[in-house]
């Protein structure tokens, strides 16, 4: 077998080792779904009325504001799954797991590729469910099939870069604990910035922050292939993001691996 085969081969592997543990914990796939559904809900019910007359978006009232929100939602999803990845990734790092995985013949870029393609498939799972949840209240996407299919492969690319982040901070992660917060302003950074209001409406400095920031991209980018508002250059920002946070993480995930536990 050639390199590549093998290491798709360990990749699969260590792919079905990291959805046993899901299907072992089904409890926490649900309170990863369950967040990013219960934002949706009281965002639309509480302040729907309200934001959606006060925005200015297309539109009157709570209908309005759920296809503003719903974006920023997604965002919020993808940041709960991969938190869960990040304790996942320090479990196996402090329980000393990696260190066992380093003594076998195994490729070590698949070891961390189970992690991130079952994120993937969780990631995929809880943006189907919170998607149905949206339409169900109201939610009226525009997109036609070419627009799905590109919102699909953004929000595709957006997980991966997330993922690989998550298990480079979970690896580096003096403990557990630790690991369960780093990834917190992932699941921040939609609120400061489009993903709830228009940036254009925020004082300035915090309105700097929010146009520069990576979530803001990506969520008007998704926003305006679900709804039809105006993409601009948030395409090629959310690009440039991705790969850069992507190529970060994996760095920085492989480095860490290669250490080991030896350096604590």
């Amino acid at each position: 077998m050639t390199t590549l085969t093998l290491a798709a081969r360990d990749s699969r592997t260590m792919l079905r080792r990291n959805l046993r543990h899901l299907q072992r914990y089904p409890s926490l796939t649900l309170m990863i779904i369950g967040i990013p559904v219960v934002f949706l809900l009281m965002f639309v019910y509480v302040f729907g009325g309200t934001m959606g007359e006060s925005l200015g978006v297309a539109g009157e009232g709570r209908e309005a504001y759920v296809e503003y929100l719903v974006p920023g939602i997604l965002m919020i999803a993808i940041a709960g799954v991969v938190q869960g990845t990040a304790i996942s990734a320090a479990m196996d790092m402090t329980e000393g797991i990696i260190d066992r995985f380093r003594t076998m013949s195994i490729s070590r870029a698949a070891v961390l590729s189970g992690h991130v393609l079952g994120s993937m498939i969780q990631t995929m799972l809880t943006l189907a469910v919170v998607l149905a949840v949206a339409v169900l209240i109201g939610f009226r996407p525009s997109a036609g099939p070419l627009e799905w299919a590109a919102a699909i492969g953004v929000l595709a690319m957006i997980t991966v870069a997330m993922t690989w982040l998550a298990v480079a901070l979970g690896l580096a992660a003096d403990s557990v604990e630790t690991a369960s917060n780093t990834p917190m302003p992932l699941l921040l950074l939609p609120f400061f910035g489009s993903g709830f209001v228009p940036t254009d409406t925020m004082p300035a400095g915090l309105r700097w922050f929010a146009e520069h920031q990576p979530f803001t991209p990506f969520i008007e980018t998704v926003r305006g292939l679900l709804t039809g508002t105006d993409i601009g250059n948030s395409a090629v920002l959310a690009v440039g993001w991705a790969v850069v946070i992507t190529v970060l993480g994996y760095t920085w995930a492989m480095r860490s691996y290669d250490r080991g536990v030896r350096s604590r």
